[in-house]
């Protein structure tokens, strides 16, 4: 079995770290700086980095936020948010960012996408599929923009395989339904898009619980597990994940 990723996720707002609920009813939780310290001391393989608000907003992200968190840790960021074309992710990666995450961008020019990948590389380019339940839907899943305010009436994993034969080298589905609630990952979401494209997905939106993340591995067939309210406000903490993991036989990073 390949090695799981531990990936807290930090949501930032108005040059916070914040959290909601179904992409809304967003609550303070803490400084991008110190949160970051914080997980990179306590053993994250990787730290995510969300600008949520940049593309309603049309803006970039707030490159100045992520050169400060960037520089005070040593585990890789991935940045999301505010970046639509190849120059941004040129400065993210300037910045100190290891990978980007496309989301909205990525739907709107798909050509980009190839133009990232071929630039900088399949490893350095991820995106993120924001997806609500629809029945109307192939695969029930449909893909939102606009950080989760859009629909597309896209399917979800038809898209994802329309980004895998782009060449990204990772997917980070996020359910909107099950976002913030702490009741568990779409499990179906996530192995539907893993099993789908074949490439490593980190499952995103939903744990509560110890056993939500050994379920997106064993069900979901996820290569990463993603949370924010349950690091954020102390519910476990990242060795907390990964020492239940191992004890449920999933490869981590100790």
């Amino acid at each position: 079995m390949e090695t799981v990723s531990v990936i807290p996720c930090l949501d930032i707002k108005d040059g916070r770290v914040v959290k909601g609920v179904h992409f809304v009813e967003l609550r303070d939780a803490a400084d991008p700086v110190e949160a970051a310290r914080a997980y990179s001391e306590g053993k994250a393989d990787e730290i995510a980095f969300l600008d949520i608000t940049a593309t309603v907003e049309k803006r970039r992200t707030v490159f100045s936020v992520l050169e400060k968190v960037t520089s005070a840790v040593d585990v890789p960021i991935t940045v999301g948010g505010g970046i639509k074309n190849c120059d941004d992710m040129e400065r993210a990666f300037e910045s100190g960012a290891a990978c980007v995450s496309i989301s909205s961008a990525a739907y709107r020019d798909p050509g980009m996408i190839g133009r990232a990948v071929d630039r900088f590389g399949s490893d350095r380019i991820m995106v993120a599929i924001d997806a609500d339940v629809n029945p109307a839907c192939p695969s029930g899943r449909e893909v939102y923009i606009d950080g989760g305010r859009t629909p597309t009436g896209r399917d979800a994993v038809r898209f994802a395989r329309e980004m895998a034969d782009l060449g990204v080298g990772r997917l980070l589905p996020t359910s909107k339904a099950t976002d913030g609630t702490r009741d568990g990952y779409d499990i179906e979401l996530t192995k539907s898009i893993a099993d789908a494209t074949g490439l490593p997905v980190i499952a995103s939106g939903g744990a509560g619980k110890l056993e939500h993340f050994h379920e997106a591995v064993v069900e979901g067939h996820a290569r990463g597990v993603l949370a924010a309210s349950v690091f954020h406000f102390g519910t476990f903490s990242i060795m907390d994940v990964k020492e239940y993991l191992d004890s449920r036989g999933v490869a981590v990073n100790l």
